[in-house]
């Protein structure tokens, strides 16, 4: 079964990287072995199709191919203006989930997919009861 979802990270030099699917779940982890296209092409927020096996530490995306053009996240292409003073960004839920995993990874890279999932789905659930995140 084929699924589509939306990079939330991909390291290059490692050689890895997470799936957010666009149905929901928990991130799904993607090897460089396993894309069909150039990485170069996987950034983060680039749609992509996939097929899903049990890999050794949970599901593993495979047969990965770039759906359309690369997309870049509206909150990296967002700009301050003079009107915007004093207020925030209200990020929707997939733009936060990636600016989330983004920072944890880069905070801290030694934690586990896991712990990663865990620790965002956290902060998601506490961003939405404040009102920083919209569906």
């Amino acid at each position: 079964m084929v699924h589509v979802g939306r990079i939330a990270r991909f390291d290059e030099v490692r050689g890895y990287g997470f799936i957010t699917p666009d149905e929901g779940g928990p991130d799904v982890f993607v090897h460089v072995n396993d894309l069909n296209d150039d990485k170069t092409l996987i950034t983060t927020g680039t749609s992509v199709e996939y097929e899903l096996i049990d890999g050794e530490r949970g599901l593993k995306a495979f047969d990965v191919s770039v759906v359309g053009d690369r997309v870049v996240p509206a909150s990296a292409a967002r700009v301050s203006s003079a009107d915007d003073e004093g207020l925030c960004d209200v990020l929707t839920t997939t733009e936060l989930r990636i600016e989330l995993t983004e920072l944890i990874l880069d905070t801290a890279p030694e934690l586990t997919g896991a712990h990663v999932v865990k620790l965002r789905e956290s902060l998601l659930a506490f961003a939405r009861k404040h009102g920083w995140s919209e569906d």
